[in-house]
């Protein structure tokens, strides 16, 4: 089941072995679809560019949120235009994300035959993180073929 496949994979079935590429091309391919599975492979390429992103982002907020910023009247310092830029930015790089990662995480959940609803054990503080951290590392499992679609 971790033999590498080629990008003829159809969508509809998991790509084991997943390149970086493919993983980000199928990610916004699949963008709203919550049916079928994904392997490890697609899920953890997928999320390292996800914070890779997110570290880029807070890096340029970090050197440049400043430029530009005005000193208050108590000595703190107001965030300049820059910032203001960049959290926009950032806001709407999470909106154009959100549905997809989701898709995502219930079709990796999917494919350890684990129900996609087990998503929402991640709003228990602390205790969800973890068990989805748990979930998203378990291997593929054949059973998780029942939820593909149906040739």
């Amino acid at each position: 089941m971790t033999t590498p496949q080629n990008s003829e994979t159809p969508l509809w079935l998991p790509l084991y072995g997943a390149s970086f590429g493919d993983a980000v091309r199928r990610f916004f391919r699949k963008y709203t679809d919550f049916t079928g599975r994904a392997s490890r492979s697609e899920f953890w390429w997928w999320w390292l560019l996800s914070v890779l992103i997110a570290v880029v982002f807070e890096i340029l907020l970090l050197t440049l949120g400043n430029v530009g910023g005005v000193t208050t009247s108590d000595g703190t310092r107001a965030l300049g235009p820059i910032s203001w830029i960049l959290l926009v930015a950032y806001l709407i790089w999470v909106v154009v994300i959100v549905t997809p990662s989701i898709a995502l995480i219930w079709r990796r959940l999917h494919d350890a035959n684990l129900a996609g609803p087990f998503f929402f054990l991640g709003f228990i503080p602390v205790i969800g993180g973890i068990l989805l951290l748990v979930f998203y590392l378990l291997p593929s499992k054949p059973e998780g073929a029942r939820f593909d679609r149906q040739r």
